[in-house]
Parts: C-alpha cells; structure tokens; sequence
C-alpha cells in the first residue's frame, strides 16, 4: 500500500520522539498462532487462512496430517487454498502442480527435459494440533520445536466444559488484548449484566506479561441468565466475584473465581491472531466448570452462547469504533490515563514487530481472515462450538 506524505511526516516525528504508534506494531511470528479450527480442516479439505497478511492454505492429506503452505503456486500464484488434495499432496488447480507438505514441488505433468528448471516450491510452515485448533508456527522454523504451545489444564480437565469460538473484528489486535485487560468498561455491558463494580485489587507483570486482579461487586441492575450461570450464581450463591486476566505474550486469559470458591468456575484462554495491521481473528476456548448436576450446564449452554455473543458485540462495536478513529486521525490521539493499560501496551509494543505496510488511505477496509472477508463485506457470523463433555 503506497504511504503518504502524511504517514511519513508521522513516522518520523514518532522516531525523533522515542515512540512507536502501537497500531503500527506486528505480532512476533515465532510463537504458535491458532489459524483455523480443526474440525474445518477435514480430510481431502483445503481451507483457506491467514496470518499477518501472509495467506495460508491448510489442507489434511490422507495420512491424517495437517499441512501449511503459502497460498500461491510458485508458477502463475494462483492460490493453492483453491487446489485440490490427492493423497498427501496439494495439486494446484490451474495446471495441476502437485506440492508436498512442506511445500516442494513433487510433480509438475507436462515438465519435459526441454523446458526451464522448475522453482522449488513454496515456503511450508510448521503446524500443530490442539484444543480443537490448528496452530502454525509463522516465524523461524527452526524455533518452532522448542517453543511450547500454550498450557490449558482446564480443557483437559473432566469437571470442566469447553465451548470454541472464532470471530473476525475490524481492528488491530492491540485493542482486544486493551479490552479484556481493562475491565473499566462495564458500563457498555450494564444491560446485560446489571451493574458492576469493578475494583482493581491487585497487579504485576514483567517484559512479557500484564496481569490484573479485579473485585468484582454486583451493585444491582437485571443480570442476563447466561451470565448468571457463568458467574455460579445459584451454585455457590455467591455475589462478589474474583477475576484475573493476564495477558502473557501474545494470548490471554481470564479466570474468574466466585466468593468462597477455591477454583475458577470458568476460565477463558483467547489470542487476537492478526491478520493484518486493522483487522484480526479472534480465537477463544471458554472453558466452564460443571456443576454438581452436569445436566444443568448443557441445558444452560445456549444461554451462555447467547449471552456471550451480545457482550462480544458490544465489546467489537467498541474496539472497532476505536480502529475507525485511527483510521480517520491517521495516527493514535487518545489519552490514556489507566497505569494497568499503559503497560500492556508496552508489553505489546516491545515484544512485537514493526510493520513493514503502512496502514493505507484512511477509511478502506482490509481483506482478511480466515474466511476471506473483504471490503464493504459483512463481518464473519459467530462460530461456536461444544467439545464433546469430559
């Protein structure tokens, strides 16, 4: 995307001043990034994802593997995530050159001893199953081995629940990992849970992570029934509720703990998966704990989705009305007062990446996501999903 002069004038008065606009930060490519959740990846299946801009086709060989691939054929850069699999092989669909998993080429079917040397291939990308999702290591392969995916004991765990969810929000992945950190906005969500009161408790982090400890005191209002049964409300009975969130770079967490409870009743493990500078795919795994009737959560589970979705809409309307000011203003004018949210924003911002693009014309929409969602298009639907009860 061509820069302005505008965009110039900014940057360099950001050098000179020692600060790096945020939003003009990448995520650092050498952790594990969920792309796509495993159950869309099937068997003889490509599927197209993406991360940072860097377009991806994920596809499941006979041999039950799944592999990734840049989504372009190394000869006219058609994308092979409109390819077809033939056994453990992507073949592409314009003039059928095959690829292996870790993006060789193995066949091209008309090559004779007359015709050019062939490129090589494309670029392949570690991958790793779990959770329910397919994970791909963007940065330096060679560190793909030795670095560990995230630790979830919850998901794991017999007396908890996991519901899944994938979502495309229109704004740079700072701002989510802002919104869940700074539980100072309860006022946008009072319709639906009443009125809370957050207090911050208690804080700490390090180069890498920012984590908070909120009261939270339900000072009236209708709470939603859904949230009533995230909270145990009628479990445990409890009104004044814990909750810690913690962004460890680059995902978060949120656990909250109702009162007189030893352990959460539900913790929530998320990573805003950039797609690009102004747009990013939210993954998330909301992990709830059963109550001593297993049977009651599975009936209440539909409140919980519902309830759910409407605080994600509210918080996507707010992160993405955010994103359209920078848009508009080119650059970041807000002036925030909250400590806690300083220093995330620092943790993000000395842990990730300069973008190389500039952010484009103001007012256009990106192309990205999983789904391909781009321009004027709608926003991709809520996806959720129910694994199988422990």
């Amino acid at each position: 995307m061509k820069e302005t002069d505008a965009d110039v004038v900014r940057a360099e008065r950001a050098e000179l001043s020692g600060a790096v606009d945020l939003r003009r930060v990448g995520a650092d490519p050498d952790y594990w990034y969920p792309v796509a959740l495993t159950r869309e990846v099937r068997v003889g299946k490509v599927v197209a994802a993406v991360f940072a801009g860097e377009r991806l086709a994920l596809y499941r060989g006979k041999s039950g593997a799944v592999h990734a691939l840049e989504d372009r054929c190394a000869h006219r850069q058609v994308p092979l995530s409109m390819g077809v699999v033939e056994g453990d092989v992507l073949r592409c669909r314009y003039h059928a050159w095959a690829y292996r998993g870790d993006g060789r080429i193995s066949q091209i079917p008309y090559l004779t001893k007359d015709d050019r040397r062939p490129p090589r291939g494309v670029r392949g990308f570690p991958v790793r199953e779990a959770y329910g999702l397919v994970f791909v290591f963007p940065g330096d392969p060679d560190k793909a081995q030795a670095t560990a995916l995230p630790e979830l004991p919850a998901f794991s765990a017999s007396r908890y629940k996991t519901l899944t969810y994938s979502r495309l929000v229109r704004c740079h992945y700072s701002f989510m990992h802002e919104n869940l950190l700074d539980m100072n906005h309860q006022f946008l969500h009072q319709g639906v849970v009443g009125r809370l009161r957050p207090e911050l408790i208690g804080r700490r982090g390090d180069a890498r992570s920012v984590e908070a400890r909120y009261l939270f005191t339900h000072a009236g209002g209708k709470r939603n029934a859904g949230a009533s049964v995230l909270a145990a409300e009628g479990i445990s009975g409890g009104s004044r509720d814990v909750m810690t969130i913690r962004t460890q770079y680059p995902y978060q967490t949120l656990d909250l703990v109702p009162e007189g409870a030893d352990e959460p009743v539900f913790s929530l493990w998320a990573v805003p998966v950039g797609a690009d500078q102004r747009a990013c795919h939210v993954y998330g795994l909301l992990m709830i704990k059963k109550p001593r009737v297993p049977a009651v959560l599975t009936v209440a589970a539909p409140l919980i989705r519902r309830f759910t979705e409407r605080i994600f809409a509210q918080d996507r309307m707010a992160v993405q009305a955010e994103q359209r000011a920078w848009d508009e203003q080119g650059e970041d004018r807000n002036h925030e007062v909250f400590s806690l949210i300083l220093d995330v924003r620092e943790a993000l911002r000395s842990n990730g990446v300069p973008l190389t693009v500039s952010a484009g014309p103001r007012g256009t929409e990106p192309c990205a996501g999983a789904a391909g969602v781009c321009g004027g298009g709608r926003p991709e639907p809520l996806q959720t999903d129910a694994t199988p009860a422990h």
